[in-house]
């Protein structure tokens, strides 16, 4: 059986959006979203999923994921996992936007852990970190 989901909303945090393809949330299977990062976006800092994998497939652009401290650049039709438990981060040092499908296993972190974080950095100002990273702590990601 196929079942078709249309996207549900874009949250922006930054530069960075995310199109909401399968929301996710906790106890559900996945969590899928179209990754836009603007050139020299602020990014998430390093960190791992306590209980999620993370897959990566490239659209557009070049984003650079580092995974446990090795650089992977994502062209379109690219692809990487990140496993829960290893450190990652990614990056746009392109002149244009770069996007990426994202994939996480199961969907524990959903569309609302990016509401949130969202709502802190877009307040103005400079972002309170301490918030983000309590915010992160409690969604199952841990900074490194």
């Amino acid at each position: 059986m196929t079942t078709k989901t249309a996207p549900s909303e874009v949250v922006r945090i930054g530069k960075v959006e995310c199109l909401f393809l399968a929301e996710g949330g906790e106890g559900t299977s996945r969590t899928a979203f179209e990754l836009t990062v603007g050139s020299s976006a602020a990014v998430p800092e390093a960190h791992f999923h306590n209980d999620v994998d993370e897959l990566v497939y490239g659209l557009e652009g070049a984003l650079t994921y580092t995974l446990d401290g090795v650089p992977h650049v994502l062209a379109s039709g690219d692809s990487l996992i990140v496993p829960r438990g290893h450190v990652h981060a990614f990056k746009n040092d392109a002149q244009a936007p770069a996007r990426a499908l994202i994939v996480l296993t199961p969907g524990d972190i959903g569309a609302e852990f990016f509401r949130e974080v969202g709502s802190i950095v877009n307040a103005g100002g400079k972002p309170d970190l301490a918030k983000i990273r309590e915010t992160m702590l409690r969604y199952g990601l841990t900074p490194a």
